[in-house]
């Protein structure tokens, strides 16, 4: 009684609970929060100091005292009482304005595509926990499909990869629903780790993860670039355990990144030879979608465009189409029901 009374105040928002960005869209208002999935704990007395933004300035640069926690790995939650904790800050800020004393919101959450019955019911109760009133789970590659307007309830084939934080997640999708999927835990955390993992081996030097994502975005492709990028490798000498720094070419980038890109296009191919030949007609004549900030690694979609055949092209803005597509859930509540997930807390 209390929670519809409280609702009536509160305003339904939709999550992107992302390895790497926590995204939130909220009903009417568009996108509001676009904030790392990253905390600060102080240690001593177990309280909060920051989240998103703040606490990832905070990584690497800590005293003991202090712990810098990321709750989600690959998409699930690593860590309930902090993921709880995050939310609830993130959907009481949502709130700020509207003075509402508890708000008691309707949320709909992107979820991954490999996702267990319990990890399913730990981001309900998480989510319950930090306020929510209802709670509706709906896979990422559908909601992103959706949040980029491609047609999924029409007997026609949509292929979609979104490549996040944490996975990339590869579907076919016709009629609602999903035909056919790969999930693999490789993705733009993977490739940070190929870079520090480079570094290591071909210069002796030691970088954090932060630095990593930078050369990432800086200098990483997937094809050669018209134009030679270099880029300073700024890190821990591992012999003389002194400052150093090396200039990285792009090709040099692009040699780190190579067994993780490899391993999301043999996923890509993997996923249509299991799709049946009418879709694989419809997906060779509509193309491929790539959403995800995976996506904005240059030259991928050339990649997967050569190792296909089959032309592919970015969202618009492909780093928010889960969270938009969870955004027009909200105001459809007809296609919400089609796709949301059995809740784990009826079992």
């Amino acid at each position: 009684m209390f929670d519809k009374f409280f609702g009536r105040f509160s305003r339904d928002i939709g999550i992107d609970l992302g390895t790497s960005n926590t995204l939130i869209y909220v009903k009417d208002k568009g996108i509001v929060i676009n904030e790392p999935s990253v905390v600060a704990i102080n240690a001593r007395t177990e309280q909060i100091l920051s989240v998103g933004k703040e606490a990832r300035e905070m990584v690497g640069k800590t005293p003991p005292h202090l712990i810098i926690s990321h709750p989600l790995n690959h998409g699930i939650i690593a860590d309930y009482e902090v993921t709880e904790k995050m939310l609830r800050y993130f959907i009481e800020r949502v709130h700020e304005e509207s003075f509402t004393l508890m708000p008691r919101p309707r949320v709909v959450i992107g979820t991954p595509l490999e996702i267990t019955e319990v990890e399913r019911k730990a981001i309900e109760d998480a989510t319950l926990s930090a306020g929510a009133r209802t709670v509706a789970l709906v896979e990422a590659p559908m909601a992103a499909a959706i949040g980029a307007r491609m047609p999924i309830q029409e007997a026609v084939g949509n292929f979609i990869i979104d490549i996040g934080g944490g996975t990339t997640e590869i579907a076919t999708i016709s009629l609602g629903g999903i035909v056919t999927w790969k999930s693999i835990r490789i993705a733009g955390r993977e490739m940070d780790k190929n870079i520090i993992q480079y570094a290591r081996d071909a210069f002796n030097i030691l970088i954090g993860e932060r630095y990593a994502e930078k050369i990432k975005i800086q200098a990483g492709s997937a094809l050669p670039l018209k134009e030679s990028i270099a880029y300073p490798i700024r890190g821990r000498d591992l012999i003389t355990g002194l400052p150093k720094e090396v200039m990285a070419t792009d090709a040099q980038i692009r040699d780190a990144l190579a067994r993780s890109i490899t391993a999301i296009v043999e996923s890509v191919k993997a996923t249509m030879e299991m799709t049946p030949p009418e879709l694989i007609a419809d997906i060779h004549e509509r193309g491929i979608l790539l959403t995800g900030g995976g996506a904005l690694l240059r030259g991928i979609d050339r990649v997967i465009t050569n190792a296909t055949g089959i032309p592919v092209r970015m969202a618009d803005d492909p780093l928010t189409c889960v969270v938009r597509g969870t955004g027009i859930l909200l105001d459809d509540e007809a296609l919400l029901r089609e796709v949301t997930l059995p809740s784990a807390r009826d079992v």
